[in-house]
């Protein structure tokens, strides 16, 4: 998915928690479906981010030399100013984007 391209609040906002229970039923549920999503998130723009920044690093290690490669920077700011894997996370959870299934609530019913 391209997080760059989600309009999302980039600070904590307050919210009803009302709309937490509507498609679990439960709070507790709901938090952890939001780490587990919050984590995955950030593992894919951690990988996205190690693989740009991969591009700029020299073939041989030499601690005499430090480039501060400009494109770098400017990447890294870019990436330091979205928005972070929770807020995305709740998004994607209040707009009903994220698929929830549970295992223990499945061996039960059958």
């Amino acid at each position: 998915m391209d997080y760059k391209k989600i309009k999302t609040e980039t600070t904590a906002v307050t919210r009803k928690k009302e709309k937490f229970y509507e498609q679990t039923g439960n709070i507790y549920e709901t938090v952890v479906v939001l780490s587990k999503r919050a984590n995955q998130i950030g593992h894919e723009i951690k990988r996205e981010l190690d693989q740009k920044i991969e591009e700029f690093s020299p073939a041989t290690d030499n601690l005499e030399e430090v480039f501060e490669n400009r494109e770098q920077i400017e990447i890294a700011r870019f990436y330091e100013g979205l928005p972070k894997p929770t807020l995305l996370a709740v998004n994607e959870f209040l707009k009903k984007e994220i698929y929830i299934r549970n295992p223990h609530k499945e061996k039960v019913e059958l």
